[in-house]
């Protein structure tokens, strides 16, 4: 038996079956997706199956060593996350993440893949990466394609190579994991064969549902902590406040008939949403009912109204103080 990668799928070429995979006429093998690689090489061992296994075509990789020493939460993180290999740590912004993914990168001393949301942090990461070890740092985006054996890219980027680039790591880190979820950039996880896999994030759970999803794609959530715990020592000292504003009369009722339009055609159709899987079977309705796209706009468009309430902004400059510095985290700017 022979496993080879072929364009974010393996080929197996032999006479027994695995899970996850399925016959190809085509191919005239089984083939099964690249997610799946780590579970059939674990099937294959366990069964005494022999097989010869051609499917990383890994980029060749020195030794890695860093002076980058981790807090003890990061420790546990570290420690929780070797033992499965997989999974997600969420830690609060300012906690040190990426410190933590440079220590664990060191660890496990492989060609690593980093997605990242955007090209600023591409250019971040790669700054750190640069200090931490004395190895060249790989840029796949649109601004340039070269790889490393350690290699950041944008979800972006990633999602259009991912059937190129998906044999030539053996670890996969998200960072800002809760983006990997979406229709699109979970093909980035389905289609690499990386056994290794690492999430980074400050906010797991999405609005959608979505997050849900993560399991399957890179492993659940190994390692948790709050922010309050850290505070005084690791973080500022903070305090949680919440207000609460009105929309203007206006917003009220164009937010009433932006909701009406979704609610309305999900009454109409008879959808429920119950799960994420319900509201991904909207977004595929939208491809072939203008109806259902119209809906779907509605609603996005009533999010991002509630967001950004005139009113928010009106109690925000009472906030703001020109003697303070401040950071403005927004969904939509």
């Amino acid at each position: 038996m022979k496993l080879t990668y072929d364009k974010g799928t393996i080929l197996i070429d032999g006479e027994y079956t695995t899970p996850y995979s399925k016959w190809d006429e085509r191919a005239n093998k089984y083939r099964a997706t690249a997610l799946n690689y780590k579970d059939i090489i674990n099937y294959l061992e366990n069964s005494d199956i022999n097989f010869k296994d051609d499917v990383l075509d890994l980029i060749p990789m020195g030794d890695l060593s860093s002076d980058i020493t981790l807090r003890p939460y990061q420790e546990e993180a570290l420690g929780r996350w070797l033992s499965n290999g997989k999974g997600v740590v969420v830690m609060p912004t300012g906690a040190g993440k990426t410190f933590f993914a440079l220590k664990l990168i060191e660890k496990v001393n492989s060609p690593t893949f980093i997605v990242v949301p955007t090209l600023d942090l591409v250019n971040q990461w790669k700054e750190e990466l640069s200090k931490a070890f004395s190895t060249e740092i790989g840029e796949f985006t649109g601004n340039k394609k070269e790889l490393n054996a350690i290699t950041v890219s944008t979800y972006n980027s990633a999602y259009i190579n991912s059937a190129y680039l998906g044999d030539k790591f053996r670890l996969l880190v998200f960072d800002e994991v809760h983006h990997l979820p979406s229709v699109g950039f979970r093909q980035i996880a389905e289609m690499f064969a990386a056994p290794l896999r690492l999430g980074l994030t400050a906010t797991y759970e999405r609005e959608d549902g979505l997050h849900q999803e993560l399991p399957r794609l890179i492993g659940g959530k190994v390692y948790e902590i709050d922010p309050e715990p850290l505070a005084g020592e690791f973080l500022s000292e903070f305090e949680t406040k919440k207000i609460t504003v009105s929309f203007t009369v206006e917003e009220q009722a164009q937010y009433k008939k932006l909701l009406s339009v979704y609610k309305n055609y999900l009454i109409s159709h008879n959808i429920k949403m119950r799960s994420p899987r319900d509201f991904q079977k909207l977004i595929m309705r939208t491809g072939r009912d203008p109806k259902a796209r119209e809906a779907l706009l509605a609603r996005n468009r009533a999010e991002k109204l509630a967001f950004n309430s005139s009113n928010k902004l009106n109690e925000l400059r009472k906030l703001l103080n020109p003697t303070n510095r401040t950071i403005i985290f927004t969904k939509y700017t």
